[in-house]
């Protein structure tokens, strides 16, 4: 059985929130208050990891905070131009090393970028269960976050992201108006390959 929502549709009957989510890029510019973020922040800590070694790390500010310039500022223009009216922007980070069971001292760690991308996940989806949403960003000045958001040796920035309340696409750049709508996806047939890796024509 299929599923439609968003006009979006699922060839097999998944959970409605899985459509739901999407990223938009217009915002109102309305506040999200501290607990409410730091319930989407608590999805994201049940992520599952390598060794439960949960690597991910989230550097946060609120919009009209202080701290706010320092992650705003990394962003490229035009993601400037739409995540301005975000509540929220954070910087997703990654710990390179772990301990597994029986060492005693950290080893590099092959799965934290996937790890960390399970636990953006979760959040995003926590973010469209209580009525927020979110939009993942890479458009940014990723060297420059080490230096000012003082990332130390063993980590490595993800992505950013914004968090915030869908607003009127109006506000957003003429470029990007016809962009703001939920998308779709490529056939399962194309993403899911039986035995081996088939490449698609």
């Amino acid at each position: 059985m299929s599923l439609s929502l968003n006009n979006r549709e699922a060839a097999y009957a998944i959970e409605p929130l899985f459509l739901a989510r999407w990223s938009p890029r217009a915002f109102a510019p309305e506040s999200i208050p501290e607990h409410e973020l730091m319930t989407i922040f608590e999805a994201a800590r049940w992520a599952p990891s390598s060794f439960n070694a949960q690597p991910w790390r989230f550097i946060y500010a609120h919009r009209d905070t202080p701290g706010w310039p320092t992650i705003f500022d990394l962003l490229a223009p035009m993601n400037q131009a739409w995540a301005g009216r975000a509540a929220a922007l954070v910087v997703v980070v990654s710990a390179t090393t772990a301990i597994p069971p029986g060492a005693t001292a950290p080893m590099p760690s092959y799965s934290h970028s996937f790890d960390a991308g399970a636990a953006w996940a979760y959040l995003a989806l926590q973010a469209t269960k209580i009525g927020w949403h979110t939009h993942g960003i890479v458009g940014f000045d990723i060297e420059k976050a080490y230096e000012v958001l003082k990332i130390p040796t063993g980590y490595r920035v993800e992505a950013a992201l914004a968090v915030g309340r869908q607003g009127d696409k109006n506000l957003l750049p003429p470029i990007l108006q016809s962009r703001e709508q939920p998308n779709g996806r490529k056939p399962l047939e194309e993403l899911v390959m039986k035995d081996r890796f088939s490449a698609q024509p």
